[in-house]
């Protein structure tokens, strides 16, 4: 199964739309995994153009007043999956993340809330963050592509060039 991952898109609160980029990365998948601040409902109706959808609350959906679990859990071909906005501070603090994990009883915990992408073992956890395809913090604007094939699992970090983002607006963004 090919699941694509993302997080942190802020729109249209930090950029105007998913770039269009995201939207051809995700041509094909099977899911999406969406780990929260949407901040506009839409956006998963936008993905799901593309393939199923599950989404769970960030911080700033809160803020608008989003209705959405604040985790989830899915199994796929034998993997329990969580996604959680993984609010912890620091930001991406392994060892918090790890008791995340372990209330949901899963192998695998998709995160965002840093804006950078990282893939870590920590034991026999998978943390997994797709990082932000439009405000990107220190690092470039980035999904997760996640393939999981008869329990083994591949993650792969995929770069989507300039992000869209309205408060910046750096040179060759919209």
């Amino acid at each position: 199964m090919l699941i694509g991952v993302i997080s942190d898109t802020h729109i249209p609160d930090r950029a105007s739309k998913i770039p269009e980029n995201v939207m051809k990365i995700f041509e094909g998948v099977d899911i999406i995994l969406h780990a929260g601040d949407l901040t506009e409902p839409h956006i998963k109706e936008d993905l799901e153009t593309l393939a199923p959808t599950y989404c769970v609350q960030g911080n700033m959906d809160r803020a608008y007043g989003h209705k959405l679990p604040k985790s989830k859990v899915i199994e796929i071909e034998g993997v329990r999956l969580g996604l959680n906005h993984g609010e912890v501070y620091p930001r991406g603090d392994t060892q918090q993340l790890k008791y995340i994990a372990m209330e949901l009883d899963v192998e695998v915990l998709i995160t965002g809330h840093t804006h950078w992408a990282f893939v870590k073992q920590v034991g026999d956890l998978l943390l997994l963050n797709p990082g932000s395809p439009t405000v990107p913090r220190l690092s470039d604007p980035t999904v997760m592509l996640l393939e999981i094939d008869n329990g083994e699992i591949d993650a792969q970090i995929v770069k989507i060039g300039n992000p869209i983002c309205k408060a910046l607006n750096f040179p060759g963004t919209e």
